[in-house]
């Protein structure tokens, strides 16, 4: 080593005369000649002084290491972009906690046609259309238990009519007004926030988060994967045809496959090649089922390099509602969601049928879409492996008694229209004089025309209405899960929901099992590795 340069003390400054030799130098050792002390000790002061140079080049490493991994933490949040959770009207409530005071976790997860970029232009064609607003091609719901023993995934179809409320987009702060159409607009119409807000009002489920994905970060979370298992049973490939154009491209050998990159993008945009949406919808079910399975098997959690790669890749690919905008919040997400056994996941398509005004077009299937929602709204699970009762929402007591029936003002609005029906006459005239005959003689319709409302509720505007408005659901027959304090209620307000059409007193519904999914729900196991994709036969080679 050359004169004047030092390891943490051992060499000389410049200048200071000679180095002194140490054990395993080739110059005399000490107590043979050399400068140490008595016996070969080296002087008190030196050692001391190694020691300290020691302890500060192995505290500098520590915060260079601690720096580097500060630094990398902040480029990982500097990856994610984010937006407000809900832009649109909502009156979903979160879910009160079971007996047990654990509450459910819904995320609801957007896959965008987005063409602003190079890369998404490249992926998904239509180079005419690059600057359009973002279409939801993809919208799952992902439910995941109170008691984080299943999850239950709910996917809607992109051409679903429904109603999208008002919503404000949050980047250019322009309103869009209520309109009823396909599902996939919402996210043009506000963005992510507007297409939560949507599902909140269809289902009367409180939406945690949001998630969006577009193609380039599907190709990216494939590569980052390593590549996903898919089954089709006859060879595929989804081109265009005369008089059909279009397709995504896709081209496989019947049997299991590995797809990743741009061939796993395919794989989920395919429509043509299944027949419909909702079978894409189902082929979209088997991928993410596989997914899970891949990165189960890969231990990612407890392998780093894994984790780095998937975490570089998520954060530059996924859009998130602000309130999970973090390396730390995505984090925790991930473990609460890996808890969930693969058997326990269970992943279906909203039943729908064909939307009487357009033939291209889907809606709601009425009695078998209301139970789907009802299963989610009180925590039953998809799988059948669980029981209600360890679900059930914990009885809530009220402190506030009620007034007397006929000191209670009440206001009944018919709020019948759906989606798919239009609204039924006099609903609320209706309800309100059944009210007077039971006692209730404050009672009267609101005569502002009819609203839109999935399921009946009844609101009431602060604590000391909460009695009133039990006793007013209790003689009803509505649920006191369907009683809530909102902003909106002036005072007792019964809404009349499209659930209940005819009749004056609340119908009664047996309700949902765990398991009791209706037959059209297409549901498919997380578990199930023998699930093919038929081939249309157009598309066959």
């Amino acid at each position: 080593m050359a004169q004047g340069s030092s390891v943490f003390g051992e060499g000389t400054r410049p200048g200071s005369g000679p180095r002194r030799p140490v054990a395993g130098d080739d110059g005399p050792a000490r107590g043979a000649g050399g400068s140490g002390g008595a016996g070969g000790r080296p002087p008190r002061g030196r050692g001391r002084r190694v020691l300290r140079w020691s302890a500060l080049g192995l505290s500098a490493l520590v915060l260079v290491t601690a720096g580097a991994g500060y630094l990398y933490y902040e480029h990982l949040n500097g990856n994610i972009h984010k937006g407000e959770r809900s832009s649109g009207d909502s009156k979903a409530r979160r879910t009160k906690p079971n007996a047990a005071g654990q509450t459910p976790l819904n995320i609801l997860l957007i896959g965008s046609d987005s063409r602003k970029s190079d890369a998404n232009v490249r992926l998904g064609g239509s180079r005419d259309s690059r600057g359009n607003p973002p279409l939801g091609d993809v919208q799952m719901l992902i439910h995941l238990a109170a008691d984080r023993r299943s999850a239950s995934v709910v996917s809607i179809p992109r051409d679903t009519r429904v109603d999208i409320p008002e919503c404000t987009d949050p980047v250019s702060g322009r309103t869009y007004p209520p309109v009823n159409t396909i599902i996939n607009a919402s996210l043009a119409r506000g963005g992510a926030g507007c297409t939560l807000t949507t599902w909140e009002n269809l289902t009367g489920v409180y939406i945690d988060h949001w998630m969006t994905i577009d193609f380039a970060g599907v190709v990216r979370m494939a590569d980052a994967i390593g590549g996903v298992d898919v089954c089709v049973r006859q060879n595929v490939w989804d081109r265009p045809l005369p008089g059909v154009p279009g397709g995504s491209g896709l081209k496989l050998k019947a049997g299991h496959r590995t797809v990743q990159g741009e061939q796993a993008l395919q794989w989920l945009r395919t429509r043509h090649a299944w027949g419909s949406d909702p079978l894409r919808a189902r082929a979209q079910h088997m991928y993410m089922n596989s997914m899970i399975r891949t990165l189960k098997a890969q231990n990612v959690f407890t392998d780093t390099g894994r984790l780095t790669d998937l975490a570089e890749a998520a954060t530059r690919s996924l859009h998130v509602s602000e309130e999970i905008g973090t390396v730390k919040r995505l984090y925790e997400l991930g473990t609460q969601l890996r808890t969930v056994p693969t058997d326990r996941i269970t992943m279906t398509t909203l039943p729908t049928a064909a939307d009487p005004e357009d033939a291209n077009h889907l809606i709601p299937a009425g009695a078998d879409a209301d139970r789907v929602w009802e299963m989610l709204r009180d925590d039953v699970p998809f799988d059948g492996k669980g029981s209600r009762a360890s679900r059930k929402p914990r009885a809530k007591t009220s402190r506030d008694p009620a007034a007397p029936d006929g000191e209670i003002g009440v206001l009944v609005q018919n709020a019948t229209r759906s989606g798919t029906l239009g609204p039924v006459g006099g609903r609320a005239a209706a309800v309100a004089r059944a009210l007077a005959g039971k006692g209730f003689t404050k009672a009267a319709a609101d005569t502002s025309g009819a609203l839109s409302e999935e399921r009946t509720v009844v609101r009431y505007p602060s604590a000391g209405l909460e009695g009133d408005a039990r006793r007013v659901a209790k003689s009803l027959g509505v649920p006191m899960s369907s009683v809530r304090r909102s902003a909106d209620a002036s005072g007792v307000t019964v809404v009349v929901g499209a659930d209940w059409r005819t009749g004056t007193a609340y119908p009664k519904r047996p309700e949902p099992g765990a398991g009791d999914l209706p037959g059209d729900a297409d549901a498919l196991n997380g578990s199930d590795t023998g699930t093919c994709m038929d081939v249309y036969k157009p598309y066959r080679w």
